[in-house]
C-alpha cells in the first residue's frame, strides 16, 4: 500500500472515529458483563480495576465462587488504601457439593453487594463469579437487576462469568464474550501461580 493511500484510508477512518465520539456525549457509570467458556473474564475485570484506581478511584470486588486467598490478585490488591475485597464464597460448587451452605454464602455475598451498590463513594465494583448464582438458583435475579438501575449513576459495575442471565443482558452496556479455543488444562498442563491463580 501506497503512502498517500495509507493516508487517505487513516484520514477516511479518522472522520468516522471522530464523528462517533462528538457522538458520545452521555456521562454515566454502566455495566459490562463479561461472559463465555474462555479465559480471561475476571482477568479483564480486574484489569479495568486496576485502570479505575490508577485515575484516583474507588473500588470494590466481591468474589462470589472463588474462597482462596493466595491468589495473586488477591495478594496484589489487599493492601490497597481504595479497594475493599469480599472473598464471599466457599469454592467451586462441584467441590463443596453443599447446597445450602452455597446459598447461605451467595446470600451474604449479595448483602455486601446491595450495600456497595447504594454507595455513592464508590466507583467501581467487580462482582466476579456472580453470574453462576443465577445458573444454580441460589439468588433471584429480580432484586438485583432492580439493584443495578438504582445504583449511584456514575457507578460502573463488571459482573463476570460463563454465562449470564436474560435478564442481566437486557440492562447491560457493555457485553463481551470471551471464547474458548483452546486451554493448556485440556492439554495435561497443570494450572499455575500466576496464570490461573
Amino acid at each position: 500500500m501506497s503512502d498517500e493511500r495509507h493516508q487517505n484510508r487513516m484520514q477516511r477512518k479518522k472522520a468516522v472515529v471522530d464523528e462517533r465520539i462528538s457522538q458520545a456525549n452521555v456521562e454515566r457509570g454502566v455495566l459490562i458483563l463479561l461472559k463465555g467458556n474462555g479465559k480471561g473474564k475476571s482477568s479483564s475485570a480486574l484489569g479495568t480495576l486496576s485502570r479505575s484506581l490508577g485515575h484516583g478511584q474507588h473500588g470494590a470486588v466481591v468474589q462470589f465462587i472463588k474462597g482462596r486467598r493466595e491468589t495473586g490478585e488477591y495478594l496484589f490488591f489487599r493492601d490497597h488504601p481504595r479497594l475493599e475485597w469480599h472473598i464471599m464464597g466457599q469454592g467451586f460448587t462441584w467441590e463443596t457439593q453443599d447446597r445450602e451452605r452455597d446459598v447461605e454464602a451467595a446470600e451474604a455475598a449479595w448483602a455486601i453487594t446491595q450495600g456497595l451498590l447504594e454507595n455513592p463513594a464508590i466507583d467501581i465494583i467487580v462482582l466476579d463469579e456472580m453470574s453462576y448464582m443465577f445458573k444454580y438458583g441460589y439468588l433471584d435475579v429480580a432484586p438485583i437487576v432492580e439493584a443495578l438501575q438504582k445504583r449511584p449513576a456514575h457507578q460502573n459495575v463488571i459482573i463476570t462469568g460463563r454465562t449470564m442471565a436474560t435478564p442481566l443482558q437486557e440492562i447491560a452496556d457493555t457485553i463481551s464474550v470471551v471464547n474458548d479455543e483452546r486451554h493448556a488444562f485440556r492439554a495435561g498442563v497443570k494450572a499455575q501461580k500466576g496464570i490461573e491463580y
